[in-house]
């Protein structure tokens, strides 16, 4: 069942005892959508916790820690929810036991795959967390200070501090009245979009001497290899939005990033312009995501990987 954000904060207010997840290497709209609902069903007078993912990097932590239960506790939930996740495979590890009993998926992804009993979800928003805002703002505890913050994060991060073209009119009105609600927006900044380790620096370096180019300069590749993170120490924390490097060069219709995990495999990410659908060509390999930024993930090297996606792309581009 697909329901309006205003039926979904009324199922939750009729309901308690809830654990909230996430999806696999989670971003600041997972874990803000994630912390901002908890606070809000904690000031609801609910009992809700979120569940430690595996992938949390650094940098989020801090947002999310203080929801998680004490495993002294053995807290057993009645109700699991979802936020920010289109699929069960896309779900953290941490959460595959509770794969098949998902009561509530919040989520903003066209491709989702109603995998959850129930679903909120409206693909035009930019980020999960304004879906997570209008379910706050239907409940009784409304948007506080400590929800405003990770909201803050969850929308400036899924579009690049509001620079990318996902970002619409309804995304500037709600990060105004998360400002309004006491959201720290210039120190969030500085820390999320205005601050990079120097071993990032050195990095991004390395990938401006080897982005490639095909068709016409219409698309470009970069690869980001286990060597080249290794060798300048690297972390999963260094790397947000690393995605957005091939899709600023001038011209550049589809920007593509391959990056090499952990216990192998790689992660590709898909950024465009309106006139290229990232999802369908992901879709093809079993990812997804929105029209103009979209991802998959397969256990095949950087280099395989390429040449699966050039192979893609030849039908669309004339060489």
């Amino acid at each position: 069942m697909n329901m309006t954000a205003k039926e979904a904060a009324a199922w939750l207010l009729s309901r308690d005892s809830f654990l909230i997840t996430n999806h696999l290497r989670p971003d600041g709209d997972a874990h803000g959508s994630a912390a901002a609902l908890c606070q809000g069903l904690r000031e609801c007078g609910k009992t809700a916790y979120i569940l430690p993912n595996p992938d949390s990097t650094e940098r989020y932590i801090p947002w999310v820690n203080k929801y998680y239960p004490d495993p002294e506790d053995d807290f057993a939930p009645a109700f699991i929810l979802s936020v920010d996740t289109a699929s069960v495979g896309m779900l953290n590890t941490a959460a595959a036991s509770f794969a098949d009993r998902i009561d509530l998926a919040v989520d903003h992804h066209p491709s989702n795959t109603f995998y959850a009993k129930n679903t909120c979800l409206d693909g035009s928003m930019a980020s999960c967390g304004e879906i997570v805002y209008e379910l706050l703002t239907a409940m009784p505890c409304g948007v506080s200070k400590e929800s405003a913050a990770p909201l803050y994060i969850a929308l400036s991060t899924d579009t690049g501090c509001f620079a990318f073209a996902n970002t619409t009119s309804n995304t500037l009105r709600v990060a105004a009245e998360l400002v309004d609600a006491g959201a720290p927006q210039a120190e969030l900044n500085r820390i999320l979009f205005r601050t990079k380790a120097k071993r990032r620096m050195l990095l991004e370096g390395d990938i401006f001497s080897h982005i490639e180019f095909y068709f016409g300069d219409r698309v470009a590749v970069i690869s980001i290899t286990r060597a080249m993170m290794d060798h300048y120490g690297v972390t999963e924390n260094d790397m947000d939005d690393i995605a957005a490097i091939p899709g600023s060069v001038e011209d550049v219709l589809v920007g593509i990033t391959i990056r090499e995990l952990n216990g192998g495999g790689c992660k590709v990410s898909v950024r465009s312009g309106p006139d290229f659908d990232s999802n369908a060509l992901c879709s093809r390999f079993g990812g997804g995501g929105h029209k103009m930024a979209a991802g998959l993930s397969m256990d095949k090297d950087a280099a395989s990987m390429k040449a699966m996606l050039l192979e893609a792309l030849g039908e669309t581009f004339a060489q």
